[in-house]
Protein backbone atom coordinates (compact mmCIF):
# COMPACT_ATOMS: atom_id res chain seq x y z
CA UNK A 1 0.00 0.00 0.00
CA UNK A 2 2.85 2.55 1.15
CA UNK A 3 4.31 1.47 -2.53
CA UNK A 4 1.24 3.28 -4.34
CA UNK A 5 2.12 6.66 -2.37
CA UNK A 6 5.47 7.21 -3.28
CA UNK A 7 4.86 5.98 -6.72
CA UNK A 8 1.97 8.37 -7.87
CA UNK A 9 4.32 10.97 -6.03
CA UNK A 10 6.70 10.43 -8.82
CA UNK A 11 4.06 10.89 -11.19
CA UNK A 12 3.27 14.47 -9.35
CA UNK A 13 6.41 15.23 -9.60
CA UNK A 14 7.52 14.45 -13.18
CA UNK A 15 3.88 16.74 -14.74
CA UNK A 16 5.34 19.50 -12.28
CA UNK A 17 8.55 19.62 -14.58
CA UNK A 18 6.07 18.95 -17.35
CA UNK A 19 4.30 22.22 -16.37
CA UNK A 20 7.64 23.93 -15.71
CA UNK A 21 8.48 23.22 -19.41
CA UNK A 22 5.66 24.20 -21.09
CA UNK A 23 5.33 27.65 -19.37
CA UNK A 24 9.08 28.20 -20.51
CA UNK A 25 7.53 27.64 -23.87
CA UNK A 26 4.71 29.78 -23.54
CA UNK A 27 6.92 33.10 -22.04
CA UNK A 28 8.64 32.74 -24.74
CA UNK A 29 6.64 32.65 -27.77
CA UNK A 30 7.74 36.13 -28.91
CA UNK A 31 11.31 35.70 -28.54
CA UNK A 32 13.23 35.81 -31.48
CA UNK A 33 15.31 32.50 -32.73
CA UNK A 34 13.52 30.65 -29.38
CA UNK A 35 13.37 26.78 -29.90
CA UNK A 36 10.76 25.32 -27.69
CA UNK A 37 11.81 22.34 -25.04
CA UNK A 38 10.04 18.68 -24.45
CA UNK A 39 10.16 17.18 -21.29
CA UNK A 40 11.08 13.05 -21.70
CA UNK A 41 10.05 10.46 -19.08
CA UNK A 42 11.94 6.98 -18.27
CA UNK A 43 9.80 4.88 -16.42
CA UNK A 44 11.31 3.29 -12.99
CA UNK A 45 12.27 0.00 -11.86
CA UNK A 46 10.29 -2.71 -11.56
CA UNK A 47 9.53 -4.88 -8.62
CA UNK A 48 9.50 -8.72 -9.99
CA UNK A 49 7.34 -10.95 -7.78
CA UNK A 50 7.49 -13.52 -10.60
CA UNK A 51 9.01 -13.85 -13.20
CA UNK A 52 8.38 -14.71 -17.09
CA UNK A 53 9.33 -17.83 -18.00
CA UNK A 54 9.45 -19.68 -14.61
CA UNK A 55 8.25 -23.06 -14.01
CA UNK A 56 5.50 -23.35 -11.69
CA UNK A 57 4.61 -26.17 -9.38
CA UNK A 58 2.87 -28.57 -12.14
CA UNK A 59 5.92 -28.18 -14.36
CA UNK A 60 4.65 -25.44 -16.85
CA UNK A 61 5.94 -22.58 -17.72
CA UNK A 62 4.40 -18.78 -16.72
CA UNK A 63 3.82 -17.27 -19.94
CA UNK A 64 3.65 -14.03 -17.78
CA UNK A 65 5.04 -12.85 -14.37
CA UNK A 66 3.98 -10.44 -11.88
CA UNK A 67 6.12 -6.80 -12.15
CA UNK A 68 4.62 -3.72 -10.38
CA UNK A 69 6.24 -0.39 -11.36
CA UNK A 70 8.01 1.90 -9.16
CA UNK A 71 6.58 5.46 -11.10
CA UNK A 72 8.23 7.62 -13.41
CA UNK A 73 11.16 10.11 -13.59
CA UNK A 74 12.55 12.90 -15.81
CA UNK A 75 15.18 12.27 -18.36
CA UNK A 76 16.03 15.39 -20.45
CA UNK A 77 14.56 18.21 -21.34
CA UNK A 78 14.66 18.41 -25.03
CA UNK A 79 15.21 21.65 -27.56
CA UNK A 80 13.28 20.74 -30.43
CA UNK A 81 15.44 22.49 -33.19
CA UNK A 82 12.11 22.84 -35.89
CA UNK A 83 12.05 25.99 -37.97
CA UNK A 84 9.85 28.81 -36.61
CA UNK A 85 7.34 31.15 -38.55
CA UNK A 86 9.53 33.88 -40.47
CA UNK A 87 8.19 38.03 -39.93
CA UNK A 88 9.31 40.77 -42.75
CA UNK A 89 10.63 43.70 -40.58
CA UNK A 90 12.22 45.47 -43.55
CA UNK A 91 15.14 46.03 -41.18
CA UNK A 92 18.46 45.25 -43.38
CA UNK A 93 20.26 43.94 -40.30
CA UNK A 94 17.50 41.40 -39.21
CA UNK A 95 18.21 38.38 -40.81
CA UNK A 96 17.21 34.71 -41.02
CA UNK A 97 18.66 31.38 -41.26
CA UNK A 98 16.28 29.32 -43.51
CA UNK A 99 17.66 25.61 -42.92
CA UNK A 100 20.40 24.00 -40.48
CA UNK A 101 22.74 26.45 -38.90
CA UNK A 102 23.87 28.74 -36.03
CA UNK A 103 25.47 32.29 -36.47
CA UNK A 104 28.33 32.62 -34.57
CA UNK A 105 29.49 35.29 -32.06
CA UNK A 106 32.12 36.18 -29.90
CA UNK A 107 31.43 36.52 -26.18
CA UNK A 108 34.97 37.40 -24.35
CA UNK A 109 36.71 35.00 -26.22
CA UNK A 110 34.45 32.04 -26.39
CA UNK A 111 32.38 30.98 -29.71
CA UNK A 112 28.90 30.57 -28.62
CA UNK A 113 25.90 30.12 -31.48
CA UNK A 114 22.43 31.71 -31.62
CA UNK A 115 19.62 31.49 -34.11
CA UNK A 116 18.53 35.16 -33.30
CA UNK A 117 19.32 37.44 -36.76
CA UNK A 118 18.16 40.70 -34.92
CA UNK A 119 21.39 42.44 -35.30
CA UNK A 120 22.04 46.17 -34.30
CA UNK A 121 25.70 48.12 -35.88
CA UNK A 122 28.02 49.30 -32.38
CA UNK A 123 29.69 52.89 -32.42
CA UNK A 124 32.42 51.07 -34.49
CA UNK A 125 30.14 50.38 -37.32
CA UNK A 126 30.31 46.72 -36.48
CA UNK A 127 27.36 44.34 -36.35
CA UNK A 128 26.85 42.50 -33.11
CA UNK A 129 23.95 41.57 -30.80
CA UNK A 130 21.89 43.90 -28.61
CA UNK A 131 24.40 43.14 -25.36
CA UNK A 132 27.69 43.90 -28.02
CA UNK A 133 28.50 40.37 -28.67
CA UNK A 134 30.43 40.35 -32.25
CA UNK A 135 29.61 38.33 -34.96
CA UNK A 136 32.36 35.34 -36.38
CA UNK A 137 33.94 36.58 -38.58
CA UNK A 138 33.40 40.71 -38.15
CA UNK A 139 31.36 42.39 -40.19
CA UNK A 140 32.30 46.18 -40.16
CA UNK A 141 29.77 48.33 -42.07
CA UNK A 142 31.92 51.63 -42.89
CA UNK A 143 30.62 55.21 -41.36
CA UNK A 144 29.95 56.40 -45.26
CA UNK A 145 27.32 53.38 -45.78
CA UNK A 146 23.89 54.41 -47.92
CA UNK A 147 23.10 50.30 -48.28
CA UNK A 148 24.04 47.55 -46.60
CA UNK A 149 22.97 44.71 -48.81
CA UNK A 150 22.93 40.77 -47.94
CA UNK A 151 22.30 37.81 -50.29
CA UNK A 152 21.28 34.10 -49.79
CA UNK A 153 24.60 32.77 -49.41
CA UNK A 154 25.81 35.09 -46.90
CA UNK A 155 27.50 37.84 -49.09
CA UNK A 156 27.18 41.13 -48.05
CA UNK A 157 27.74 44.87 -49.49
CA UNK A 158 27.92 48.04 -48.11
CA UNK A 159 27.72 50.40 -50.58
CA UNK A 160 27.86 54.37 -50.73
CA UNK A 161 25.15 56.65 -52.24
CA UNK A 162 27.11 56.39 -55.68
CA UNK A 163 26.62 52.68 -55.63
CA UNK A 164 30.00 51.77 -55.01
CA UNK A 165 30.68 49.36 -52.73
CA UNK A 166 32.89 50.53 -49.98
CA UNK A 167 33.40 47.00 -48.06
CA UNK A 168 32.12 43.33 -48.54
CA UNK A 169 32.34 40.10 -46.91
CA UNK A 170 30.87 36.56 -46.50
CA UNK A 171 29.14 35.27 -43.54
CA UNK A 172 30.10 32.37 -41.95
CA UNK A 173 27.36 29.65 -40.28
CA UNK A 174 28.04 26.95 -37.71
CA UNK A 175 25.57 23.56 -37.66
CA UNK A 176 25.82 20.52 -35.06
CA UNK A 177 25.68 16.48 -35.53
CA UNK A 178 23.04 16.95 -31.98
CA UNK A 179 22.11 20.19 -32.17
CA UNK A 180 20.01 19.48 -29.42
CA UNK A 181 22.96 18.54 -27.13
CA UNK A 182 23.47 22.07 -27.11
CA UNK A 183 23.79 23.92 -23.36
CA UNK A 184 21.41 26.33 -23.68
CA UNK A 185 22.53 29.85 -22.02
CA UNK A 186 20.18 32.50 -22.24
CA UNK A 187 20.33 34.95 -23.91
CA UNK A 188 19.37 33.30 -27.43
CA UNK A 189 22.79 31.69 -27.05
CA UNK A 190 23.57 28.15 -27.04
CA UNK A 191 27.06 26.56 -26.37
CA UNK A 192 28.62 23.54 -27.37
CA UNK A 193 29.21 20.56 -25.33
CA UNK A 194 30.50 16.96 -26.03
CA UNK A 195 27.05 15.76 -27.00
CA UNK A 196 26.51 18.04 -29.26
CA UNK A 197 29.91 17.40 -31.40
CA UNK A 198 32.14 19.71 -33.25
CA UNK A 199 30.57 22.83 -34.84
CA UNK A 200 31.02 22.34 -38.80
CA UNK A 201 31.39 25.73 -40.30
CA UNK A 202 31.26 26.55 -43.41
CA UNK A 203 29.13 29.62 -45.64
CA UNK A 204 25.45 29.55 -46.17
CA UNK A 205 24.31 27.24 -48.32
CA UNK A 206 26.84 24.99 -48.89
CA UNK A 207 27.45 21.46 -47.16
CA UNK A 208 23.80 21.76 -45.68
CA UNK A 209 24.23 25.06 -44.32
CA UNK A 210 21.30 26.98 -44.37
CA UNK A 211 20.62 29.56 -46.56
CA UNK A 212 20.21 33.78 -45.49
CA UNK A 213 17.12 35.91 -46.15
CA UNK A 214 17.95 39.82 -45.02
CA UNK A 215 15.11 41.92 -43.77
CA UNK A 216 13.38 38.86 -42.01
CA UNK A 217 13.37 37.31 -38.63
CA UNK A 218 12.63 33.52 -37.31
CA UNK A 219 10.62 33.90 -34.47
CA UNK A 220 9.85 31.20 -32.02
CA UNK A 221 8.80 28.17 -33.03
CA UNK A 222 6.11 27.47 -29.92
CA UNK A 223 2.85 26.84 -31.06
CA UNK A 224 0.48 28.21 -28.62
CA UNK A 225 -2.18 25.55 -28.91
CA UNK A 226 0.01 22.86 -28.40
CA UNK A 227 1.43 23.98 -25.63
CA UNK A 228 -2.02 24.29 -23.94
CA UNK A 229 -3.34 21.01 -24.73
CA UNK A 230 0.47 19.95 -22.95
CA UNK A 231 -1.17 22.19 -19.71
CA UNK A 232 -4.57 20.77 -19.80
CA UNK A 233 -3.22 17.16 -20.09
CA UNK A 234 -0.57 17.48 -17.78
CA UNK A 235 -2.73 19.22 -15.35
CA UNK A 236 -5.46 16.46 -15.47
CA UNK A 237 -2.29 13.91 -15.02
CA UNK A 238 -1.02 16.01 -12.19
CA UNK A 239 -4.92 15.39 -10.54
CA UNK A 240 -5.42 11.75 -11.30
CA UNK A 241 -1.98 11.10 -9.21
CA UNK A 242 -3.53 12.82 -6.26
CA UNK A 243 -6.41 10.97 -6.41
CA UNK A 244 -4.30 8.02 -6.27
CA UNK A 245 -2.08 9.02 -3.45
CA UNK A 246 -5.66 10.50 -1.77
CA UNK A 247 -7.07 6.88 -2.82
CA UNK A 248 -4.27 4.54 -1.32
CA UNK A 249 -4.49 7.13 2.19
CA UNK A 250 -7.92 5.88 2.22
CA UNK A 251 -7.32 2.10 2.04
CA UNK A 252 -4.92 2.73 4.99
CA UNK A 253 -6.73 4.46 6.38
CA UNK A 254 -9.37 1.59 6.14
CA UNK A 255 -6.98 -1.03 7.27
CA UNK A 256 -5.88 1.27 10.58
CA UNK A 257 -9.95 0.78 11.80
CA UNK A 258 -9.98 -3.04 11.33
CA UNK A 259 -10.98 -4.40 14.64
CA UNK A 260 -10.79 -8.33 15.79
Amino acid sequence: MIRSLWTAATGMQAQQLEQDVVANNLSNVNTVGFKKSRADFQDLMYQISTKAGSETSSGNQMTVGIEVGMGVKPVATQKIFSQGDYQSTGNPFDWAIEGDGFFQLDNNGETVYTRAGNFKINKDGVVSTTEGLKLIPEVSVPTNTVTFTLDSGGTWTATDANGTALATGRLELAKFINPAGLSSSGRNLFAKTESSGEPVTGNPGDNGLGTTSQNFLEMSNVNVVDEMVKMIVGQRAYEINSKAITTADNMLEVTNNLKR
